[in-house]
């Protein structure tokens, strides 16, 4: 890694048993799917299958943590998340099949002294070390004095460090694969954002004429400038064309409603797909209000990314 931290193809070592480890399903499936609700419209729709490229490192998970474990080396993996991340799963999930020790330090000191949720728990039986943090210190987490007393206090000075989400420019370029895969299949792709590491690499890799549409599930219209920041740190400056829609977090992050739940369910059952709540279902809503608005002309093809499944309990 260079000193201000911008990770390159040359600064990840290429590992031939890597995947062969985790066995990744690359790449993932692209699936017309029958939709009388975007057809009347003109507009056809694709769901990009990325929530089934490995059971245990769920569709973007995959893409970001990939270069980043490639990255770590054999050393151990320090990452950070809330009490239900699944960002948190995925890095516990991967240490234990690669072998690595990981760290997961987790927003709410509070939390440190009672029974773990399910989550927590299964990070803890994939071998994940849990350090918990106040939420003051988790919000500078980011800054180099907070991060180092929180390295030191975690016992883990030496740890290669994820950010939260995963999203950084090893990440980033990563994700431009979904891109490269989606070339030339669909108009327009969308997917749910949270940290923005996902739509900032998708967008990279798209070929022209093509669009990327962020979907946030966070509330507050901080994503455009994080995601230039990436697209910066990872490229130079702006790649693609991408634009966010930030109409559909339904109240933000880990918020759901009855509407949601209700669409959600009908979207089940009509193409029998698990739809995951706080990232997919926003996504999915979002495209057909866009679509019921007149936002695509009649004749585009959506592609809609499926980045992750419900959590297995």
């Amino acid at each position: 890694m260079s000193d201000n931290g911008r990770v390159t193809r040359s600064d990840v070592p290429e590992d031939p048993d890597f995947s062969a480890v985790l066995r990744p399903r690359l790449p993932s499936p692209l699936q017309d799917v029958v939709d009388e609700r975007f057809a009347r419209h003109g507009v056809r729709l694709a769901l990009k299958r990325d929530d089934l490229i490995h059971p245990d490192l769920v569709g973007n998970k995959w893409r970001k943590l990939a270069p980043n474990l490639r990255a770590a080396a054999g050393r151990t993996v320090l990452t950070f998340g809330g009490a239900y991340s699944n960002h948190l799963r995925a890095t516990a999930a991967a240490g234990r099949l690669l072998g690595l020790a990981t760290i997961g330090v987790v927003r709410g000191q509070e939390l440190a002294g009672r029974p773990l949720n399910p989550s927590l728990a299964r990070c803890v039986s994939d071998g994940m070390r849990l350090h918990f943090i106040d939420r003051s210190t988790y919000r500078h987490k980011s800054e180099p004095e907070t991060l180092s007393a929180v390295l030191r206090e975690a016992g883990a000075e030496d740890a290669y460090v994820v950010p939260e989400g995963g999203s950084n420019s090893a990440a980033v370029r990563g994700c431009m694969a979904l891109g490269e895969e989606l070339r030339g299949s669909a108009d327009v792709v969308a997917l749910a954002c949270g940290t923005g590491g996902t739509l900032a690499g998708l967008a990279a890799g798209l070929g022209p004429g093509q669009r990327a549409l962020g979907i946030p599930v966070l509330k507050g219209g901080f994503l455009d400038a994080e995601i230039r920041a990436l697209q910066g740190q990872a490229f130079g400056g702006l790649r693609g064309d991408w634009s966010l829609d930030d109409r559909f977090h339904f109240g933000g992050y880990a918020r759901t409603t009855s509407e949601l739940d209700a669409f959600a369910a009908d979207f089940e059952q009509r193409h029998g797909l698990s739809v995951e709540r706080l990232y997919v279902a926003k996504a999915l809503y979002g495209l057909l209000a866009l679509t019921e608005e007149g936002a695509f002309p009649r004749g585009t093809r959506l592609a809609a990314v499926i980045t992750g499944a419900p959590p297995a309990p």
